[in-house]
């Protein structure tokens, strides 16, 4: 696959820092011998080495000298002619969550930290079958749950443009990560957000892919996904493209070839319509100033030809948070029942974990047939909207980044949160829809914290968000205008 050469071109000549180039402008300076991939491996290393301390945002980092022999390798095959993909030579780090041959996946739980798989992930191997490197992991919050990355295994994740603040989660890590230029792109998962919420966190781009666009095994389309991450939106889709596509073990997958995305993203917008839900008339509890900031959006849509209207699914969104509710009750109870059977794991089980565990175990065959009667009520009602409007936008948090020490939010302006996760409702209703959703930056406040909005595009409709969610960032591009300032 060859990569796009849309955003930014390849330079003619070796920049001074490797780092700061877009991931598409580093592929095809490799391509095309401007730099060797042990030069890029050298120089994200000792950013890595520099930065990472301050932030503790990639996690299990492999020993330099084999990940240089590897980049030299790589090398190799560029001499020879043989070129593996949009990816080759760079360094990547894999969430931890998900599985890297030969690297433990310990899911943020000390009852995991000595399982080391024997294969990838299928998005990880399509990745290394690109011509990445695998680095290491990024940082997760104890089994994914909660949007504040910390557990026992690493600590936690801190925020590139405060320290003292969260990196949001669960793919805190790898936000954090490609906000300091310590990675290139980077892979996360989102059940309820957990690509968006840190995207927002950290002034990067957050990607949850149409379900199934990105292939996963078993019959039950979940709310959990797999996507990119990346500092632009045509960065996002690249690795989008070598992500995707259908496999035999997916019976869910989508059957569309993934190329397109590898496709230029230019796209005319004039006469698009835009529904903003910002907080459902007040029922999501958001922090003071956060909705104006993504109100300030609209100038930037509206600049490329969209218009922005004030408009609302009809169900209403307390069902919706019930049934979400019951969706992760059920499915968290399912995958973690057999660490909390036995007694002395369940005693190393965060206090979350067990609460979605025992609150699962009390649902009733019929409470699991209504939780999906009830998704399929509220994906009508959205699809009913969607008919009226070409797209949705949403915040992509109801607080800015938060107190590092502290594990979620207890209230919100005065509001309090009966849930470790009530404070991130905005995002539990776009995942059980199964749409595509892109978390773009919107700015910051006047501490100097970032915050996000989502794009929620029409069923299967990835490209045309990627497409919306490019023109946005040629006008605003603000992970390159406002970088972290870290020593």
């Amino acid at each position: 696959m060859t990569a796009r050469t849309t955003g930014t071109a390849a330079p003619l000549s070796a920049p001074d820092d490797l780092t700061a180039l877009d991931a598409l402008a580093l592929s095809d300076a490799i391509k095309h011998g401007v730099v060797s991939c042990r030069e890029v491996m050298q120089e994200f290393l000792a950013r890595i080495d520099r930065l990472n301390p301050h932030v503790n945002a990639i996690i299990a980092l492999r020993d330099g000298d084999e990940l240089l022999a590897e980049a030299e390798e790589r090398d190799g095959l560029l001499r020879r002619g043989k070129y593996l993909g949009p990816m080759h030579g760079f360094p990547h780090a894999v969430k931890d969550l998900c599985d890297a041959a030969g690297l433990a996946t310990t899911k943020g739980s000390p009852l995991l930290q000595d399982t080391i798989p024997t294969t990838d992930a299928l998005h990880v191997q399509r990745i290394r079958d690109s011509g990445a490197i695998i680095i290491g992991k990024t940082n997760t919050p104890e089994f994914g749950l909660g949007s504040q990355t910390y557990n026992p295994v690493f600590g936690t994740t801190r925020n590139p443009y405060d320290p003292t603040r969260c990196a949001g989660g669960s793919s805190g890590g790898a936000a954090a990560a490609l906000a300091l230029r310590m990675l290139p792109v980077a892979d996360g998962t989102d059940f309820m957000g957990s690509l968006r919420n840190p995207a927002a966190f950290n002034n990067v781009i957050g990607f949850r892919p149409s379900y199934g666009r990105v292939p996963e095994g078993g019959f039950i389309a979940t709310p959990a996904v797999v996507g990119p991450m990346a500092r632009s939106v045509a960065d996002a889709a690249m690795l989008l493209s070598v992500m995707a596509g259908p496999d035999d073990g997916a019976p869910l997958a989508i059957e569309q070839d993934p190329a397109m995305f590898a496709e230029a993203l230019d796209h005319d917008h004039r006469g698009t319509r835009i529904a903003w839900v910002g907080d459902f008339d007040g029922h999501l509890a958001t922090e003071p100033g956060l909705l104006d900031l993504c109100r300030s959006s609209f100038g930037a849509f509206e600049q490329i030809g969209c218009t922005v209207e004030q408009a609302l699914p009809a169900m209403p969104l307390a069902q919706v948070w019930e049934t979400f509710l019951l969706w992760r009750h059920w499915l968290t109870a399912g995958a973690l029942h057999p660490l909390y059977a036995d007694s002395a794991s369940r005693a190393q089980l965060k206090p979350e974990a067990v609460w979605e565990i025992e609150q699962g175990l009390r649902l009733s065959a019929h409470d699991v047939y209504r939780a999906e009667e009830m998704r399929l009520q509220w994906y009508a009602s959205v699809q009913e909207l969607l008919r009226r409007y070409d797209f949705i936008l949403a915040p992509s948090a109801q607080v800015f980044p938060f107190d590092a020490s502290v594990p979620w939010p207890r209230e919100i302006n005065g509001r309090p949160m009966d849930t470790y996760h009530r404070w991130m409702e905005t995002v539990a209703p776009w995942s059980l829809t199964g749409l595509p959703v892109l978390s773009l930056p919107v700015g910051f406040d006047e501490r100097g914290l970032p915050m996000g909005v989502q794009v929620i595009g029409r069923s299967h409709a990835d490209l045309d968000v990627l497409r919306l969610g490019h023109a946005y960032d040629q006008v605003t591009r603000w992970p390159g205008k406002v970088q972290p300032q870290l020593p």
